[in-house]
């Protein structure tokens, strides 16, 4: 598989120039970005090719059942998204596909984490929430003004 080179052969992999000295200056979130790309299964595992392959499909397999309840879980009350991360996560501990998909979605989730920290787009987003309860305020007085409030039972007759 051909995921971080032009040339066919090579695989991608993190740059490790780091002695362990280094390491102990690396906060710990950004030492394993830094970790090479590939299955982080141990190495007994590794070892022996069948039961690598079991490995890997076991892992996908219990991947593919959390992502699966997340995607579920999106029109249902529960939390889907975080669920589809974390079956995703599951995946990256294994398959190179779903490290990079992984570092490239925690990528974008900073990137807008920064952009809504702008002043201006908060100034902008509180502006316009502003002006929606503001309508929807109006709305609701105009239908109280109109209809008033009719209560579903009759009180007066007890």
């Amino acid at each position: 598989m051909n995921t971080g080179s032009d040339e066919p052969g090579e695989v991608a992999v993190a740059a490790d120039n780091t002695d362990k000295a280094d390491k102990a200056d690396v906060p710990a979130g950004a030492e394993q970005s830094e970790q090479g790309l590939g299955s982080r299964a141990p190495a007994f595992i590794k070892a022996r090719r069948v039961l690598h392959l079991s490995w890997q499909v076991g892992i996908f397999v219990v991947g593919l059942a959390v992502v699966v309840v997340g995607i579920v879980m999106l029109p249902l009350p529960g939390p889907g998204w975080v669920v589809i991360f974390a079956g995703m996560a599951i995946w990256a501990t294994e398959f190179v596909w779903a490290q990079l998909v992984l570092r490239w979605t925690k990528r974008k989730v900073t990137e807008a984490a920064q952009k809504a920290l702008d002043p201006r787009v908060r100034r902008r987003n509180i502006t316009l929430t502003v002006i929606g309860l503001v309508i929807v305020g109006a709305l609701v007085g105009v239908y109280l003004w109109k209809f008033g409030i009719v209560m579903p039972w009759k009180i007066k007759d007890q």
